[in-house]
């Protein structure tokens, strides 16, 4: 039987650093659990079905569904939650000029990325599946980033860095990237990969408080 008097567990269905550095700064000590979730498949399914009711999915509804699906592999991996217990699934993208951006994995395609979109305003959109208790609690969080024109001879050290790589819009807002973002307007933390505010609203949507969760 669970020890009542035990800290519930929030659950991060992710390998993204910088999720866990988000939780960690809000006073929770998660516990990881990396999905291995196929996104490519994922979201291939979510066109498909989308397309056999002749429609496009929205931004919105392609990050939560990735969400959600980081979190449902975890599960079905055998995720055994005590009561209390919170499962968080995340994914973002950067929707540049109308199109959705995925991350970049080597130094070139950085540095393609950052020549589309320096001098420019994008929004970095996040998608959060959140599941407690046999219940799901899905939400997205979009802010509007701004891009410094950033010289040739930065993004290439910057893309060098190997920073940015696998990043949602190949920046980091908290680290070297920082420098080259003039601005946002919206939620920082969901920028970073996981909105405070959302969980917070997700955890008293099911009853929680956040202060049940913080391990200091």
């Amino acid at each position: 039987m669970p020890d009542s008097q035990a800290t519930p567990r929030i659950v991060l269905a992710s390998s993204s650093p910088s999720r866990l550095s988000i939780l960690r700064s809000a006073g929770v000590e998660p516990v990881v659990q990396v999905s291995g979730v196929d996104e490519d498949a994922a979201m291939q399914r979510l066109i498909d079905e989308a397309a056999s009711q002749g429609r496009t999915p929205t931004p919105a509804e392609k990050v939560c569904h990735l969400a959600k699906a980081k979190a449902n592999a975890v599960l079905e991996d055998g995720l055994q939650l005590g009561e209390g217990d919170v499962l968080i699934g995340g994914d973002s993208m950067l929707l540049l000029d109308g199109e959705l951006q995925g991350k970049p994995h080597t130094a070139e395609e950085t540095v393609r990325r950052w020549q589309q979109q320096r001098g420019k305003r994008a929004e970095l959109i996040t998608g959060h599946a959140i599941y407690h208790d046999g219940h799901w609690f899905e939400g997205s969080s979009a802010t509007s980033v701004f891009f410094a024109d950033a010289s040739d001879k930065d993004i290439e050290a910057y893309a060098a860095s190997g920073e940015p790589w696998g990043c949602a819009g190949a920046f980091t807002l908290e680290a070297l990237g920082g420098w080259f973002i003039d601005r946002i307007e919206g939620d920082p933390s969901s920028v970073i990969g996981l909105s405070l505010p959302l969980v917070r609203q997700a955890l008293e949507h099911f009853g929680l408080s956040v202060s049940d969760f913080w391990n200091r």
